[in-house]
């Protein structure tokens, strides 16, 4: 007999077939350069931690002093029983490290995504989203049941010439970005986006998951880099890559947050990040803050990494992502193993994910030389880059 469920298992076969397949890879040690991964000691290049924080003793203290002194649960929505002086401590810490007038905490960034952009644009708007953006912003687009095109990747003449050909046509019109490109490593030039933004009047929405800690004079990410501090756009990032704990913010004027208050669903009726990753986030800041050496330490890493792999078939990249391409995901499978028998942990990325299969490594302030020539000395000269 058939039931309604069989094609779940017929559509997990064909996931099977294409290499597509996943399974989450456990890891029984403490964050940090090198892991336990499945009983072996690897070298780790499958973090986004990019400041290794996330192990840091300042943060493990205030973690567990917020423990004891608030519990384990936020226990209630902001709205009602789960807002606590340390989440307004957090983000007036953001609202700081961004210079923008204030700023709020999601439980994740994924739900910062879905939740900014569906307050904010409807059936009435328009949404112009560069192609590449990260799921966050794709699903958060789709719920706002705004229209929806698509621009070339980084491509300003065709988001201008979508922005001439749509916008009229529109009510609002919300431009949609990630800054640093989670599975390319290429960066977004901010300041034309938002030139662009401003000269057509449309609202921008960048993405600082993968650029806040790490970018910038004072690591506020990739708009102070482009020097659009203090500029009218709406900054989303993360506080669970260089900032080493969980949850997700969006930065902007005192109007957009207290509007945001009211009327983002996924902060309304979620439970409030946990006191433990929000003191944790809070110690994180302020080490980025006062410390700005590891964010130098980091890139002499990423400086010397790309400069060693330039003649492999590196995507181009500006930040401590970086990407070997391979034929298909088979390829990428198999490139993946190799280095975890060489004591190297680096994730294939397959389709669905991206358009093209790769090895996708990310570089710590943590790595040591020897953690990247072991790196170099695989890819380079065992020739396991060629597959």
């Amino acid at each position: 007999m058939t039931t309604p469920y069989d094609w779940i298992s017929k559509s997990l076969n064909t996931i099977h077939q294409a290499n597509w397949y996943r399974t989450p890879k456990t890891i029984t040690s403490s964050p940090g350069p090198i892991v336990e991964l499945e009983g072996r000691s690897l070298i780790n290049f499958a973090s986004n931690d990019y400041l290794g924080l996330a192990g840091h003793p300042h943060l493990i203290e205030a973690a567990i002093t917020a423990t004891q002194k608030y519990g384990t649960g936020s226990t209630g929505s902001r709205l009602l029983s789960g807002h606590r002086d340390i989440h307004r401590q957090l983000e007036l810490a953001i609202a700081n490290l961004k210079q923008t007038e204030d700023a709020i905490v999601f439980s994740s960034g994924y739900l910062a995504n879905l939740g900014t952009i569906t307050a904010l644009v409807g059936q009435r708007d328009l949404i112009l989203s560069d192609q590449y953006n990260h799921s966050s912003l794709k699903n958060g687009a789709k719920l706002s049941n705004a229209t929806i095109i698509h621009y070339n990747h980084c491509d300003l003449s065709d988001l201008h010439h979508k922005l001439q050909q749509y916008r009229h046509q529109y009510r609002h019109c919300l431009i949609i970005t990630d800054t640093i490109f989670s599975m390319d490593g290429d960066i977004c030039q901010v300041s034309e986006v938002l030139d662009l933004a401003e000269s057509m009047n449309c609202m921008l929405l960048v993405d600082e998951a993968h650029a806040t800690g790490i970018m910038g004079k004072k690591g506020a990410g990739c708009v102070d880099y482009f020097g659009c501090t203090g500029r009218s756009l709406i900054q989303m990032g993360t506080l669970s890559k260089a900032i080493g704990s969980l949850g997700g913010y969006v930065a902007g004027n005192a109007v957009l947050i207290d509007f945001l208050r009211n009327r983002s669903a996924t902060w309304i009726y979620t439970t409030a990040l946990s006191p433990a990753d929000t003191a944790a986030a809070i110690a994180a800041i302020e080490l980025i803050q006062t410390e700005p050496q590891r964010r130098d330490k980091l890139w002499e890493n990423v400086n010397f990494l790309q400069q060693k792999l330039s003649h492999l078939n590196i995507l181009p990249s500006q930040s401590p992502i970086i990407c070997l391409e391979c034929a298909n995901p088979s390829q990428a499978l198999e490139l993946s193993q190799k280095l975890i028998i060489a004591g190297i942990f680096a994730p294939a990325i397959r389709p669905p994910t991206v358009p093209t299969s790769r090895i996708r490594f990310s570089v710590m302030a943590t790595h040591e030389t020897a953690h990247l020539q072991q790196l170099i000395n695989n890819l380079v000269l065992r020739n396991i880059g060629n597959v």
